[in-house]
């Protein structure tokens, strides 16, 4: 099925906010991260120049740079008016107000548009969507998605939630799930049966993490495989 751009809100997520968002530590950061809907994050980039091996999975990849720039400029007014008008409803302690929320967001882009063309080159952002991820099994240590499971819970049921964790699980070792609310800002109607469907084979935690943008929005879903310490 075709994604249609006009639908898409590409806003992306800085190195610095994935760090926060996930509790990245230097040993995460040595080993192949996945990102799974990274969109235009400059979290591939940033990463990529500090010696870090991502690979970013979105796909809004199928667009051209300008044609996500241009989408950003065609949203980025409205979204941020609609923040301005709820701005008790959001926490300001890392961006400082909606209008450094916006330069953050466009300096992600701008980052992310320089690295763009070459990444896609060196298979560094690929076209994929889930619930069908184009990996081998256990491909990956770690994978993180921030900003779509859970968050858009109106729009994808529990059923699609589990099978993208299995298809994540089936590549990666461990998934970071960020964050746990929804675009009205309210848990995820999903969380727990999502979490006591994988705690029958795995580890399956919900972990405080220091980011928050969404009022109540600093927690992280965390499933791993189960070690054995027999």
């Amino acid at each position: 099925m075709a994604m249609v751009l006009e639908k898409v809100v590409p806003f992306g997520r800085s190195l610095d906010e994935y760090q926060k968002m996930f509790n990245l530590t230097a040993t995460d950061f040595a080993k192949p991260i996945l990102g799974v809907g990274d969109g235009p994050a400059s979290f591939n980039a940033e990463g990529t120049k500090c010696g870090c091996t991502i690979t970013s999975i979105d796909p809004i990849y199928e667009f051209t740079g300008a044609e996500i720039q241009a989408r950003f400029a065609a949203v980025v007014d409205d979204i941020i008016a609609q923040i301005e008008a709820t701005s008790d409803d959001w926490i300001w302690s890392y961006h400082g107000s909606p209008a450094e929320l916006r330069a953050n967001r466009e300096k992600v882009l701008a980052a992310f548009l320089e690295d763009y063309e070459i990444g896609k080159q060196e298979r560094r952002y690929i076209t994929a969507e889930l619930p069908v991820l184009p990996f081998e099994s256990k491909q990956f240590p770690l994978a993180l998605c921030s900003h779509f499971l859970f968050l858009y819970s109106d729009h994808f049921d529990v059923e699609f939630h589990i099978q993208s964790i299995q298809e994540i699980l089936r590549v990666a070792d461990e998934v970071r799930i960020f964050p746990l609310l929804t675009l009205m800002l309210k848990r995820s109607p999903h969380l727990d049966p999502v979490i006591q469907y994988f705690q029958k084979s795995y580890d399956a935690s919900i972990q405080p993490v220091d980011y928050e943008l969404q009022k109540g929005g600093n927690e992280m879903l965390v499933i791993r495989e189960v070690i054995d310490m027999s």
